[in-house]
């Protein structure tokens, strides 16, 4: 296996338009990790995800996953290294009308030409792995919310993916699915060889299980390090972050003018607002 990273971000920016999402971002995956990528929702975090699954190009810079610049690929070799990645979607994203054999199936079907008895097998060893092998004729309107991103990882894994990577994967769980899927992605990443990054703002589910944290705030990395190193942090955004303190950097109010000056101004009759 080589020793260079999976995944190299190198001075990122990108923009919608003229409105800045992303600026400088340098990111390393390495091989073999799971990395998390953490800060307050609208910061960036997603749309890494999706630059470096090709979905969208960067304004300047590069991404460049298994030694090749994502946005330079064509369509076919971008459909190549896209086969070689696994997604888990902010809350699953299962197809509704498949059932939960169907939704892991779906990858091997679409890609391979390994015969049914064989995808059979596959699927129910992807299933067992997340402990649903005995849930595979459910739809997933039968499962609980921790079932079916148990069924989502499953899924992801479906091909045995060099890179998987996880939007929001903690969102809306109950404490114990919570902890099994945090322990899944550990698990899986560490069985599969492969290397993920998780996408989150759950701080402290995730602190247990990755190798490394980036954090985001206002699309720049303002702080990276070890989980232990993130814990004891006195970089007073990742303080705040991680403790869920409600002042600090991020102000809990949001800008206005000076309460008392608007309790002393009339509204205006057209609006029914201060003028």
């Amino acid at each position: 296996m080589s020793d260079d990273p999976l995944v190299q971000i190198r001075d990122l920016n990108f923009s919608y338009d003229s409105r800045a999402i992303l600026s400088g971002i340098n990111i390393t995956i390495p091989r073999g990790k799971v990395v998390a990528i953490m800060g307050q929702s609208g910061c960036g975090k997603t749309t890494t995800l999706r630059l470096i699954g090709g979905q969208l190009r960067p304004t300047s810079g590069e991404v460049r996953v298994a030694g090749q610049v994502v946005h330079e690929l064509n369509d076919d070799k971008l459909y190549q290294m896209r086969r070689r990645m696994g997604m888990l979607f902010q809350f699953g994203a299962l197809f509704t009308d498949m059932s939960v054999y169907d939704n892991v199936a779906f990858q091997m079907r679409e890609h391979t030409d390994l015969p049914e008895s064989l995808i059979h097998d596959l699927v129910l060893m992807k299933l067992h792995a997340v402990g649903l092998r005995g849930a595979h004729n459910l739809m997933p309107s039968e499962l609980s919310g921790g079932m079916a991103r148990r069924v989502a990882l499953a899924r992801a894994i479906a091909l045995d993916p060099m890179l998987i990577m996880y939007d929001e994967p903690f969102a809306g769980l109950d404490p114990i699915s919570l902890s099994i899927v945090g322990e899944l992605i550990r698990t899986l990443n560490d069985a599969l060889g492969a290397s993920s990054i998780v996408v989150t703002h759950d701080v402290q589910e995730s602190l247990k299980i990755v190798d490394y944290v980036y954090f985001v705030s206002e699309g720049r990395i303002v702080a990276e390090g070890t989980a232990e190193d993130i814990k004891h942090s006195e970089a007073p955004y990742v303080h705040q972050f991680v403790w869920g303190e409600a002042d600090g950097p991020v102000p809990f109010q949001y800008p206005a003018r000076p309460y008392g000056e608007e309790l002393m101004t009339q509204p205006s009759k057209r609006t029914g607002w201060w003028s």
